[in-house]
């Protein structure tokens, strides 16, 4: 009995220490990176002892809360004009941005044999609705913009283009249906060690501007060893591993 109480409170002292010390980071999340980012809040947790605190959303509008004073930590967005910017209005801390992924567009519908390997399938009939991501909030749906101006197709989507909010809802239109096909991020339909579903272009990187998605410090956090932590993770080997298998370069 004696031996089983010395060996618990050994336990106990490797333990606590780290429980005390660890703390919650809130962080916003560009839509499209919210399924990569839940993975690696597991693996965060279990090798920091930190936990995350998500909120996923499109960059455009998380630029719009920072600057109203929403609490947040740590912006993941899905460019790298944003962090700057926010960098630059003294809202985020200098020397703290970085590039975490970079993002790959895709034309996708839920359905097989809709959409076809070169795009083709814009110029015709065979749908009657495109969602695309609000340009003026998304740089997924300015990344859309930009490629449909590129291929020519302006004329051929007027009047069939359904803006959503962000990426996810983007995604969401396809998936329920009320767009027959939409360009969305290839991390929402590639799962990694799974068939992508459906049927999907993957939209040449010379179509549109590169989507570069950087990740910064906010100011509220500074002085957060949690938050610096998470920072550091993104940039291990583990979690590039991870990201790389969601789809993005």
């Amino acid at each position: 009995m004696k031996k089983m109480t010395w060996r618990l409170a050994m336990l106990l002292a490797c333990v606590l220490p780290t429980v005390a010390n660890a703390g919650e980071v809130s962080v916003a999340v560009a839509a499209n990176f919210s399924g990569p980012m839940a993975k690696l809040a597991e693996g965060f947790r279990a090798s920091s002892g930190h936990t995350l605190k998500l909120t996923s959303g499109a960059t455009g509008r998380f630029y719009s809360q920072i600057l109203a004073g929403a609490p947040f930590d740590v912006l993941l967005a899905a460019d790298d004009d944003t962090p700057r910017r926010l960098v630059n209005e003294g809202h985020a801390v200098a020397g703290t941005q970085f590039t975490y992924a970079v993002g790959q567009l895709v034309l996708w519908s839920a359905l097989p044999g809709v959409v076809d390997e070169q795009g083709a399938v814009l110029k015709t009939a065979r749908y009657k609705h495109l969602a695309i991501a609000n340009p003026k909030l998304a740089p997924y749906g300015r990344a859309a913009q930009e490629t449909l101006a590129a291929q020519g197709a302006g004329e051929a989507v007027a009047g069939r283009i359904v803006t959503a909010e962000s990426i996810a809802q983007a995604f969401q239109f396809v998936v329920s249906g009320n767009a027959e096909i939409g360009f969305v991020a290839l991390s929402q339909v590639k799962v990694p060690g799974k068939p992508v579903q459906g049927s999907y272009w993957l939209v040449p990187p010379s179509l549109h501007g590169e989507i570069r998605q950087d990740a910064v410090l906010l100011k509220r956090a500074k002085g957060s060893a949690a938050a610096q932590a998470l920072l550091a993770y993104l940039r291990s080997a583990d979690a590039k591993a991870l990201i790389q298998g969601y789809g993005y370069r």
